[in-house]
């Protein structure tokens, strides 16, 4: 059997920026990708904490150690500048897998630099 698992997630980061004029997705610090094992134009779950608002689209590379998170094109009617979210990514593991599976827990201060990183175990 597989199962859905969470695989990362950036917790509380602080929307940067939101540009309605993209063609689609979120910006993300590159730092910030790496560390989540986000990768660019993988897809992402994005749950606003400050509207409730919940929606799914694909990632692209922000300038490392900028701490951008800017959604996108009809992604910035979704979370927009200063609104807290948090990014998760999942991936479909076998049996084995997920019995042994352990996501990435990123988070992030206020500018979102990385304060934490655990391995969710």
């Amino acid at each position: 059997m597989q199962r859905i698992m969470l695989k990362s997630k950036i917790h509380r980061a602080k929307v940067t920026d939101d540009n309605l004029d993209y063609e689609g997705s979120i910006t993300i610090d590159e730092e910030i990708m790496e560390a989540a094992g986000i990768l660019p134009f993988e897809q992402v779950q994005i749950y606003n904490l400050t509207n409730g608002n919940r929606f799914e689209t694909y990632v692209v590379k922000g300038k490392r150690g900028s701490g951008v998170i800017c959604s996108n094109g009809a992604a910035a009617h979704q979370a927009s500048k200063d609104d807290l979210v948090i990014i998760a990514s999942y991936g479909l593991l076998d049996e084995e897998e997920f019995r042994s599976h352990h996501p990435k827990l990123i988070y992030v201060d206020e500018e979102n630099r990385i304060i934490k990183a655990t391995s969710g175990d």
